[in-house]
């Protein structure tokens, strides 16, 4: 396994991916929202590969600047979405992968990584005490119009 920043070669590995986590858009209309993410400055994209070369996880960070629910500090790196494929998970690779955000946050600066999991995503509140994570606060976000 091999984990590295994503270049604008893999950006159609990383729209595949993130079309696993977030199905409710095509890989088509994530490749389009990717853009270029290798021209920004506030964001990173890490990719997990398998011994043939195959994407098998990846992980997004963004540098925030506003406020980060349950942070002290600004700016933050936050752990936008992380994905490993189910045939390759509870092998190390989510660890490894947000490895690569700390680090990465590190070197913009930060001293707290955020990130977030609905109330209902057990798997995804699993994965981040795995990784570390302290459970900081829980929202449910209200909304009525006018």
């Amino acid at each position: 396994m091999r984990i590295h920043r994503c270049g604008a070669d893999d950006l159609d590995d990383l729209a595949a991916l993130r079309a696993q986590l977030w199905p409710e858009s095509s890989a088509e209309e994530h490749r389009a929202d990717l853009g270029d993410l290798t021209d920004r400055s506030h964001a990173v994209a890490f990719l997990a590969r398998n011994s043939q070369g195959a994407a098998i996880g990846f992980a997004e960070a963004t540098l925030r600047s506003d406020y980060v629910n349950g942070c002290d500090t600004s700016p933050v790196a936050f752990l936008e979405g992380m994905y490993v494929d189910p045939a390759y998970r509870r092998s190390g690779i989510a660890r490894t992968l947000c490895d690569a955000v700390e680090a990465w946050g590190r070197t913009m600066g930060c001293t707290e990584l955020g990130s977030d999991a609905l109330l209902d995503n057990a798997e995804g509140q699993t994965m981040h005490a795995a990784l570390g994570f302290d459970e900081r606060e829980r929202v449910v976000y209200y909304r009525k119009m006018l």
